[in-house]
């Protein structure tokens, strides 16, 4: 290496990164920064006091007090990782490369926002005695003591989290009653042939649902339907869904979609230079859905900071969407195919890629049974799978998808043929 790509080199790895947000994306960033080799000074901040911490036990073991906390078993002291916890971050002035927080401002040279999802907050609710929502650590331990004194539970929505709290309480001995205002579970996010099925689980687990029931108000003790029905509630945990935390930048220029998301670009750019996001707040281009996604899962949260890390590195620590980029350095692209799980109601639920504008549903058993799978094609090539309890069909599926196979939609439909021996140039 010459002296002035050494000088270069020098600049790039002094830079200060500042990280907003301790969750899965932000700490991943901080981590991958230093396993990419970035040796400049990097500041992790977390609105919340706790070590940083996984979220996805909070539903599961945490809840059910089979384990204490979801720490990060991460050295951040050896890995020279400044953490800032307790600490809210209220807003960004990018002219002066500055975060305005209760304590006083913090400059960057580069910020990575990771500020995650907030939950929706169920109109009314708010200060009623006994309501919950389920997204922190500090919610988790609330609910603990709920769980243990067995009381009777209403969970407003049947949606991934509301049937994996609903699974917990039963688990728990609690009596649970589950209000979905849609006609149906996973409504919107699953086609109504999908998701019917998924219905009949609630009631085998010993939890009743009832669907096509909005919420009118909720009281100390009772939840009251739209439709005049009154249910008692011991206690009553809300969650209709989750919509990116990204209120603070508001007056930032940082340019956000209708959905409240930062509109990141392939490269996790930001509209202004020097800043990324990454994870549950950010959306960004897939070029293999020819669509933008959003995508709150715990994979998009493990994977971005990768793509963001090395271009943030590759950048000259973070030039920006446009803006004085090493011209030598071509940003990475992230186009993941985005991936999940739930477990619910003694089932493993897994699902690969992005259904929206497939032309063909195939399903691989009977929904009826434990274990099912569906396919989704579009022009003869397979874009998502949702697999229940068939772990082998979400492996070859999701290796498929990333290759764009086109598939033998009659083999692809016989669940004794495997996924990677249905492709329609398969011998």
């Amino acid at each position: 290496m010459s002296e002035q790509q050494t000088e270069q080199s020098s600049r790039r790895t002094e830079r200060r990164v500042v990280i907003v947000g301790a969750g899965m994306a932000g700490v991943q960033t901080a981590v991958a920064l230093r396993e990419q080799g970035f040796t400049g000074p990097v500041a992790l901040i977390g609105a919340e006091p706790h070590q940083p911490y996984d979220r996805p036990p909070l539903s599961k073991a945490v809840l059910l007090g089979t384990a204490e906390g979801s720490a990060f078993d991460i050295d951040f002291e050896e890995l020279d990782i400044e953490l800032q916890l307790g600490r809210d971050v209220t807003g960004v002035r990018a002219d002066a490369h500055e975060l305005d927080t209760l304590a006083g401002p913090v400059p960057y040279d580069v910020l990575v926002i990771a500020s995650g999802a907030e939950p929706v907050v169920l109109p009314g609710s708010e200060g009623v005695p006994g309501v919950h929502l389920l997204r922190t650590l500090d919610d988790a331990a609330r609910l603990r003591p709920v769980l243990d004194e067995q009381h009777t539970v209403v969970v407003v929505g049947a949606g991934w989290i509301g049937a994996e709290f609903a699974t917990a309480a039963r688990a728990a001995g609690c009596e649970v009653t589950v209000v979905e205002a849609a006609d149906r579970p996973l409504a919107g996010v699953l086609p109504a042939e999908v998701a019917a099925p998924m219905a009949r689980w609630y009631a085998q687990s010993g939890a009743e649902l009832l669907t096509g029931a909005p919420v009118a108000r909720i009281e100390p003790g009772s939840v009251v339907l739209a439709d005049g029905r009154t249910i008692a509630a011991g206690a009553v945990v809300v969650g209709i869904g989750a919509r990116p935390a990204t209120g603070w930048l508001a007056g930032s220029g940082i340019a956000l979609g209708p959905d409240g998301s930062v509109t990141a670009d392939a490269a996790l750019r930001t509209s202004l230079p020097d800043v990324y996001a990454v994870g549950d707040c950010a959306s960004f281009p897939s070029a293999r859905y020819g669509t933008r996604l959003l995508v709150h899962h715990w994979d998009n949260a493990l994977q971005g900071p990768r793509t963001a890390a090395a271009n943030i590195i590759g950048a000259g620590a973070g030039a920006g969407a446009g803006a004085g980029a090493d011209e030598a350095s071509q940003p990475l692209e992230y186009d993941p195919v985005p991936y999940f799980w739930s477990e619910q109601f003694d089932r493993f639920v897994q699902y690969a890629g992005h259904h929206g504008g497939a032309d063909t549903l195939l399903w691989r058993g009977d929904p009826a049974d434990p274990t099912w799978s569906v396919c989704w094609l579009r022009d003869g090539a397979l874009v998502a799978v949702l697999a229940v309890g068939r772990p082998r069909d979400l492996a070859q599926g999701r290796k498929l998808i990333e290759a764009g196979a086109r598939l033998d939609p009659v083999r692809a439909a016989d669940p004794a043929v495997p996924l990677k021996s249905a492709r329609a140039d398969a011998p």
